[in-house]
């Protein structure tokens, strides 16, 4: 039988800020463990990180350059995810993890098949979501990306 580490807790998901990077535009979320944002060395190597794995250019006939970054300061180790949409309805997602032994040592796990924990879905629940509301599926009809970046999540799940 399987047992838990812990009882759940309810996790912060803030909204840090829009980043802007050569024509990039990410939605940046910190989720922490235990304080309300994760540590800002973490936010650093994040914005790293996405400099390394965005696409360039950033805007092409498929590609809006927008997307959004999840900054998860964990109990066992530290989870950076990067997402940008393309191809109208498509996410690309790309997941580093560090334990915290090795809190510098980011490791690739998109193709070991790790997706998200359960704190990170909330995160692209919510993204999902506003990508279709303001692009979608836009009351005007027209896709409207601006407004998709109004879209933030501030939330205890």
């Amino acid at each position: 039988m399987i047992t838990l580490q812990e009882k759940y807790k309810k996790r912060p998901i803030r909204f840090l800020e829009l980043w802007e990077k050569e024509g990039w535009t990410m939605k940046l979320y910190g989720i922490s463990y235990k304080s309300e944002y994760p540590r800002k060395e973490l936010i650093s190597k994040a914005k790293e990180l996405a400099s390394k794995t965005l696409p360039s250019p950033a805007v092409t006939d498929n590609r809006y350059g927008v997307g959004f970054i999840g900054i998860h300061d964990g109990l066992g180790a530290s989870f950076i995810f990067i997402d940008w949409w393309s191809d109208e309805n498509e996410l690309n997602h790309h997941v580093y993890v560090a334990s915290h032994e090795h809190p510098d040592e980011y490791e690739y796990f998109t193709p070991k098949g790790l997706i998200a924990c359960c704190w990170d879905l909330k995160v692209l629940s919510f993204e999902r979501d506003s990508w279709v509301k303001t692009v979608l599926d836009h009351p005007s009809g027209i896709p409207n990306v601006k407004e998709y970046l109004e879209l933030q999540l501030n939330e205890n799940v």
